[in-house]
């Protein structure tokens, strides 16, 4: 998934910072929709990822209660993202 594509048809902008909070919620909705009805792993994990950019993805654990691949692997994305935080990007 190309992430300037995915902000685009989202956020109908390369900059979501434009947006109003109403244009963000309807956005957070619509995103919400397609990964709840999106079949392809990669455009799921893909979705999820955006999501988890805005705030607004669910745990792992129910996001993919029964794909334990997709789980694992958000679950160490969770992990990196959150060693990048802490620790500063590695060099």
């Amino acid at each position: 998934m190309d992430l300037d594509q995915l902000l685009r048809h989202y956020f109908g902008a390369a900059d979501p910072d434009t947006l109003s909070p109403d244009a963000l919620e309807a956005v957070r909705e619509r995103m919400a929709i397609d990964f709840g009805v999106a079949r392809d792993p990669s455009r799921r994990f893909a979705l999820w990822t955006l999501m988890d950019a805005f705030g607004f993805a669910p745990p792992p654990a129910d996001a993919f209660a029964k794909e334990p691949e997709l789980r694992a692997a958000a679950d160490r994305y969770l992990d990196a993202a959150y060693r990048v935080e802490r620790d500063g990007a590695p060099d």
